[in-house]
């Protein structure tokens, strides 16, 4: 039986959330949350191989001492209860892209995990002849002259829908539909940068999350499990020996084009060490009037910490 994407994600998931739980339950009194989050994830655990149930654990396994050490309020003794939930998709919309999080209400206090399974993807935004991505993405509406230009293209797409076309018999793909999109991409993000000086950084922090939080993506080819800090607000590692350095948002949009191969891809270079790659594709064989952005760090400030940990 093949195993979607999303399953093998939430299994992964899941199975931090295991290994955290019975770490931390040795030492302290601990709670999953019950949530339909967690019913997901644990129907999605339920539905793996034996095998590879043993490879999330030994990746999770891997990694889960330095997550520990870097957050020792997760471990000191109290009476007081540490939550242990998984986060509702919906929030990740919104821009809090943790998978977990782990409290203790009674100290005011919570970090948050991003789980990841072979892959980096920052998200998977859109755009559409409906969707307004810069109200989204930093708070601005898209400029009517960028609903001008790429109305044609919607409209276009639409019409190819409702005759079944599929993305494969469109003979200008690129030149007549991911092109002149990108363009529009690009020019209304020039025209929102010019409009608010904090518009970079509100996007990036849009694309990266609002919250900290400590990004972990399990690469089983390799067998190593990687750790990233976003301490965008300086909240992670509150209490450690180990200091984990502040990053700085970009504030400035240094330079915007189309990659120097291929016509789907924008790269995006900002100051302050942040550079982007924005790579549209439709999401499905038959045309929608929908494309998607597979969204990737291209580089990431030096302040934003990894930690490779191989699998025993």
């Amino acid at each position: 039986m093949q195993i979607s994407y999303n399953t093998i994600g939430r299994a992964y998931e899941y199975a931090w959330l295991e290994v955290l739980d019975k770490e931390l339950s040795a030492l302290r009194k601990t709670r999953i949350v019950s949530n339909s989050s967690l019913r997901d994830n644990r129907r999605a655990w339920d539905n793996l191989e034996e095998m590879r149930k043993n490879k999330f654990i030994a990746s999770a396994q891997a990694a889960v001492e330095t997550i520990l050490r870097l957050e020792p309020l997760m471990s000191v003794k109290g009476d007081d209860e540490l939550l242990l939930e998984f986060q509702s998709d919906d929030l990740g919309v919104l821009g809090d892209v943790r998978d977990i999080v782990i409290k203790r209400p009674s100290l005011g206090w919570e970090v948050g995990l991003s789980i990841k399974h072979n892959h980096e993807a920052i998200k998977h935004s859109r755009l559409s002849y409906g969707l307004d991505f810069a109200k989204e993405w930093f708070g601005n509406p898209c400029s009517r002259e960028y609903w001008q230009e790429v109305k044609p293209l919607f409209d276009r797409l639409k019409d190819e829908k409702s005759r079944g076309s599929k993305w494969s018999e469109l003979p200008d793909k690129e030149s007549g539909v991911y092109i002149p999109l990108l363009k529009a991409f690009m020019a209304e993000i020039k025209r929102a940068a010019q409009a608010d000086a904090a518009m970079p950084q509100k996007m990036v922090e849009y694309l990266i999350g609002t919250k900290d939080y400590y990004k972990i993506i399990s690469y089983d080819k390799n067998q190593t499990t990687v750790i990233r800090t976003f301490n965008i607000h300086n909240t992670l590692a509150a209490q450690a020996c180990e200091a984990v350095p502040t990053v700085q948002l970009p504030t400035e949009i240094v330079d915007l084009k189309f990659r120097s191969w291929g016509n789907n891809t924008v790269e995006m270079h900002l100051n302050n060490g942040w550079s982007l790659s924005f790579r549209i594709h439709n999401a499905s064989a038959k045309v929608e009037p929908s494309l998607k952005f597979d969204i990737q760090f291209l580089k990431m400030p030096a302040s934003i910490l990894s930690f490779t940990h191989r699998w025993k």
